[in-house]
């Protein structure tokens, strides 16, 4: 069973830029790719899979002078951001044929700047020390401990609220209780 685990980070200020310039660079990647299936779906074409719209929207999109910014984040969120959005549509397309409990799911939204941004980090991008969790092309924060991880965490997401405040969210593989 997994299990999040939630601490507070502290962020110097040019971390917070670094981490503001990945918060904005998700959010292009994610609109983008957004932007373009909701054409596909209205041209009457299929959406097209995960892998191409990584190769569309991070790849060729670093290379070319309106998006060359991109590559000055890590590409790990990035490819989480469009994981997550395919994610979205599964979950929009199985509540649409029923295969889904609950509420019926909505389609995937826009991101907005204002209210609570996130990035993703999985394994290979982030690496949890002592007091602090350090992450691909921003280097150590200092994380405040309130708790032990009882494992080796899975993935780590990078979540600023409204408020301004910054939090690591870590997945964990637990034992379920009995």
């Amino acid at each position: 069973m997994k299990a999040r685990y939630r601490y507070r980070i502290y962020p110097t200020n040019g971390q917070q830029l670094a981490l503001a310039k990945l918060f904005g660079c998700v959010r292009v990647v994610w609109n983008d790719a957004l932007s373009f299936c909701t054409q596909q779906y209205l041209s009457g074409e299929k959406k097209p899979k995960n892998g191409e719209l990584q190769k569309q929207f991070i790849t060729q999109s670093k290379k070319t002078p309106k998006r060359e910014w991109l590559a000055e984040v890590s590409s790990i969120p990035l490819q989480q951001s469009l994981n997550d959005l395919e994610q979205a549509y599964q979950n929009f397309f199985k509540s649409c044929k029923g295969h889904r409990f609950g509420k019926p799911v909505r389609p995937p939204r826009f991101k907005k700047r204002r209210a609570k941004q996130s990035a993703r980090f999985r394994q290979g991008g982030f690496k949890v020390g002592q007091t602090s969790v350090k992450l691909a092309k921003i280097g150590q924060i200092k994380l405040v401990w309130s708790r032990p991880l009882p494992d080796v965490p899975s993935s780590v997401t990078i979540i600023k609220d409204a408020a301004g405040r910054y939090f690591a969210s870590f997945v964990v593989e637990i034992e379920p209780r009995s």
